[in-house]
């Protein structure tokens, strides 16, 4: 069968898994120039794609007119843009129907091998296998090789930094200070540094003058949160719902370092080549879901010797009795000196 010439790529959710794809499409749009790519995901991700080339796009409304049967209305629509070959990076129901039905018209596809059982030996409490599995870059990668289009992901190339729009200038300012991004939030508490000690991090980097720290985070909840600490400290800026996700990868695009949690936005600092400093509490960078191109020294975890169960499940999801605390045990000076370090490095 002849190489495919243009490659529908599914990766339905969610955020963090969505923004690992853009640097693997980098190098294979960069190796494959006469290659062809159209990604279905959600319409709020389309911001992350732009600038990529040769890579068209396909909103998925899997809550609305894509629901159940309707996902084979987006198979249609990626037969109707010229794709004759699938790549599905997500291997979940949905993406799977899309893929099958493909299939059944004559596209050549592709699904990830998501290691389910490499990660269940790293994250079982009895007969653990401590070590590092594939990338879910490297995985991706995978794909795309199976489809004829290998590549290596040390070719990649980071773009340049997004101009600000003056929306931007005009919030964070026009200093010479370092600017720090801070996402503070996590979808499980597992994997979330508790809020008292962020405060403390903060506190630190906020009054020494020399940094600018920006606050990023969704939800009332967390912009309360966020709003309350921007009040009560100079130099801290909270951007929670007051920007488009474009415009804040623009800003995230112009940090200097960005501190996260095993969450999307430190996956989105990444894609611009931001040093980026991970906090990890019942889960492991060992599962492969690491930002791109980051030194391991930059991922700060829970002490496992007291600890010695994390990690205890892939997406935080799992957190056993006694281990609430984990991440009490990376110190906020820690943090503070691993952001510095990043800085300084640069």
């Amino acid at each position: 069968m002849t190489k495919p010439t243009h490659i529908l790529v599914l990766r339905l959710s969610a955020l963090g898994d969505v923004a690992m794809v853009v640097p693997v499409l980098r190098v294979v749009t960069q190796t494959y120039p006469e290659l062809t790519l159209t990604v279905v995901s959600r319409p709020t991700y389309k911001p992350i794609f732009e600038g990529l080339p040769n890579i068209n796009f396909i909103e998925a409304d899997v809550y609305g007119k894509h629901k159940g049967l309707g996902l084979l209305g987006l198979a249609r629509a990626g037969k109707k843009a010229g794709a004759n070959a699938v790549a599905d990076l997500h291997n979940v129901i949905r993406s799977k129907i899309i893929t099958g039905y493909l299939s059944t018209m004559g596209l050549k596809t592709a699904t990830i091998d998501k290691g389910r059982a490499e990660k269940k030996a790293l994250t079982q409490a009895s007969n653990k296998k401590f070590e590092p599995i594939k990338t879910t870059h490297q995985r991706y990668a995978d794909v795309f090789a199976s489809l004829g289009y290998p590549i290596d992901l040390k070719q990649h190339i980071f773009p340049e930094r997004k101009e600000l729009t003056p929306a931007l200038t005009a919030v964070i300012g026009k200093h010479f200070k370092k600017i720090i991004g801070v996402a503070p939030f996590a979808a499980f508490s597992g994997k979330m540094y508790p809020m008292d000690l962020m405060k403390k991090v903060i506190a630190t980097l906020s009054t020494e003058g020399a940094y600018q720290v920006i606050l990023f985070g969704g939800g009332e909840k967390e912009k309360k949160e966020l709003d309350a600490l921007q009040d009560s400290h100079e130099n801290v800026i909270s951007m929670a719902g007051r920007f488009s996700l474009k415009e804040e990868l623009a800003l995230i695009s112009n940090l200097d370092v960005m501190l996260s949690m095993d969450s999307g936005n430190g996956h989105l600092a990444a894609l611009y080549g931001i040093p980026t400093v991970t906090l990890w509490g019942v889960t492991h960078p060992y599962a492969g879901f690491a930002p791109f191109g980051q030194p391991r020294a930059n991922s700060l975890c829970a002490d496992r010797e007291q600890y010695p169960l994390i990690p205890t499940s892939v997406y935080g999801n799992k957190q056993p009795q006694g281990y609430e605390k984990a991440m009490h045990s990376i110190s906020p000076e820690s943090i503070v000196a691993k952001v510095k370090d990043a800085i300084n490095f640069q």
